[in-house]
């Protein structure tokens, strides 16, 4: 899984970048076809936001989160993120089962 952590206006400490690291395990625990992250950090006045891209094998995902504090908008990101990714992998596994005829199994 190759992670990519740039900031628009914003330096990107190691803290920062662990911190979204630790995050991004609780995703890539969801699917084993994680191919590519891509996560921007930016600030706006007051206004600091949090966008993701991620690909997976056969979806792009895109995400983005804005909060007054750095740290809640990773969460919140993460968080949207996470059911995205399930939301994903629930449709995958449904269309993968339902290719199955009832009347094969007669």
């Amino acid at each position: 899984m190759n992670i990519k952590v740039t900031g628009l206006h914003l330096e990107i400490t190691p803290s920062l970048r662990d911190y979204i690291e630790s995050k991004l395990e609780r995703i890539s625990r969801h699917v084993d076809d994680l191919i590519d992250v891509s996560v921007t950090l930016s600030v706006d006045k007051l206004i600091q936001k949090a966008e993701v891209n991620v690909h997976l094998s056969g979806k792009d995902i895109h995400v983005e989160a804005t909060e007054s504090d750095m740290y809640a908008a990773i969460d919140l990101l993460m968080d949207k993120l996470d059911r995205q990714v399930l939301k994903f992998k629930e449709k995958q596994s449904e269309h993968r089962g339902a290719g199955a005829h009832p009347e094969a199994s007669l």
